[in-house]
């Protein structure tokens, strides 16, 4: 079992900046996939972004590649998306989520658990 609470979420003008942050407690955190999934108002759950185990390899939606990087500190237990260029579509609850398979995965029902998510809203 690992408990997941994500930070850093707010409002924010287009054009800026946002550091989220998920910290992990429970289980080694460095045996779980890491990933941050986004919800807008009226729709799906869609992924953001996704990282291994080691943080060597990392993966983006295309809609935030080149904007968004993904990162982890395994010695923090936690996982950050650092979001730069941030557009008013970006306006969305964004979530953790840990998974113990071995690949990072676009679909939600892949990934075992989940934060409580945190609202960032980008001003236009």
């Amino acid at each position: 079992q690992v408990q997941l609470v994500e930070s850093g979420g707010g409002l924010v003008q287009a054009g800026g900046s946002l550091r989220l942050s998920c910290a992990a407690s429970g289980r080694t955190f460095s045996s779980y996939i890491m990933a941050w999934f986004r919800q807008a108002a009226g729709k799906e759950r869609e992924f953001v972004a996704g990282i291994t185990r080691s943080g060597g390899n990392t993966y983006y939606a295309d809609s935030v590649k080149g904007r968004f990087t993904i990162s982890r500190d395994n010695a923090k237990n936690t996982v950050y998306l650092q979001m730069n260029s941030l557009k008013p579509e970006d306006t969305a609850v964004y979530y953790c989520a840990a998974g113990t398979r071995a690949l990072v995965t676009t679909s939600p029902s892949r990934y075992d658990y989940w934060g409580q998510g945190t609202q960032v809203t980008v001003s236009s």
